[in-house]
């Protein structure tokens, strides 16, 4: 076999054109897929084209995780769910059309905050005229009402959020029985504010009741050594020209000025006065009650927030100068301008 397979080559030697040509479509086949291969190689050993997610930055998004994967920890507030959409989304950029600025709103039925038929109270008035008047049940709404039934849309939908957030981590019956529960606190700090005004010392079993109540007092401590000269304490007003009704929690003197003092709860710190929704209205209706109400024989121009805390923590006080009770006195005559006609138009819906 070897034999006749020189014989072949040396057969083909002698036409060395043919063997030249045989030759080169030899290699020249074999050598295709190589070159192929070798251009699979170059594109394999290419580097990976970088992942985006490698060049966060973990420590700028750290606040956001952190709010994300331990919001089932804490209870949810209307307050937190703002935080947690300004987190997620960012902050809110309402758009106001350039006519809604230039017709401010004003009150068609306007009554001044300050009713120049009565006398400014003098300083360092005598105590005992302290006031404490029952709430009568007239046929006029409440101040609590009028907020209630003109909430904002927002608020409103942060409101209703909360409360859907809370019945599925509570359950119904769980959520009842928190509300419950949060009435009865304000109700028993109330009582036991108004024990330290009557008697300058806080009863002993008024903290062994409850001590939720000793974390509030705990909190308000510092406040109420700027308070002096009590007017009135849990007193009926009744404005007799816009006819609605409220009870007030304080008139006193607060750093030598006259306010209406509205004691609040919280388990959310509220340090600005725009963390306290419709607080600031509900004490411009108070103040004007006040000032056109024949029991009060004085006039208040100022208002006092003190947002208290459950755990013992300061409490942020928030006052309201006679400027900024005439701000908040004409919003809350356009909500109670906003209750009218909506009652108006209920009942023209019932007569038909």
């Amino acid at each position: 076999m070897l034999l006749l397979g020189m014989k072949s080559i040396e057969l083909l030697t002698r036409k060395s054109g043919r063997l030249k040509m045989l030759l080169t479509e030899h290699f020249c086949k074999n050598q295709v897929p190589y070159v192929c291969l070798c251009i699979s190689s170059y594109l394999c050993s290419k580097k990976k084209k970088e992942n985006g997610y490698e060049q966060v930055d973990q420590e700028r998004y750290m606040n956001l995780v952190r709010s994300v994967t331990s919001f089932k920890a804490s209870p949810q507030t209307p307050e937190t769910l703002f935080e947690e959409d300004n987190l997620i989304y960012g902050p809110v950029n309402k758009f106001r059309s350039p006519v809604k600025d230039v017709e401010a709103k004003f009150p068609k039925n306007w009554v001044p905050l300050i009713n120049s038929s009565k006398k400014t109270l003098p300083p360092n008035s005598d105590r005992k005229h302290l006031l404490k008047i029952g709430l009568q049940r007239h046929k006029v709404p409440s101040v609590t009402s009028v907020l209630q039934q003109t909430i904002p849309l927002d608020q409103a939908f942060y409101l209703k959020r909360w409360k859907q957030r809370m019945i599925l981590e509570l359950g119904k019956d769980g959520f009842a029985e928190y509300t419950k529960n949060l009435f009865l606190q304000g109700k028993l700090f109330h009582a036991a504010l108004e024990s330290v005004f009557l008697s300058e010392e806080i009863p002993l079993k008024e903290q062994e009741k409850d001590t939720t109540v000793s974390g509030y007092l705990a909190s308000v401590q510092h406040v109420l050594g700027d308070i002096s000269g009590v007017k009135a304490l849990e007193s009926a007003v009744h404005h007799e020209t816009l006819h609605y009704s409220g009870l007030v929690d304080c008139v006193a003197e607060y750093r030598g000025q006259l306010c209406v003092i509205d004691w609040k709860t919280s388990e959310k710190s509220k340090p600005y006065l725009r963390n306290t929704f419709d607080n600031p209205l509900q004490v411009a209706a108070y103040t004007g009650a006040i000032n056109h109400d024949a029991n009060y024989d004085f006039q208040v121009n100022c208002g006092l927030i003190v947002v208290s805390y459950k755990d013992g923590s300061p409490a942020h006080p928030h006052f309201m100068d006679s400027d900024l009770c005439s701000q908040y006195w004409n919003k809350w005559l356009l909500r109670l301008e906003e209750y009218t006609e909506k009652e108006k138009n209920n009942n023209a819906i019932e007569t038909n």
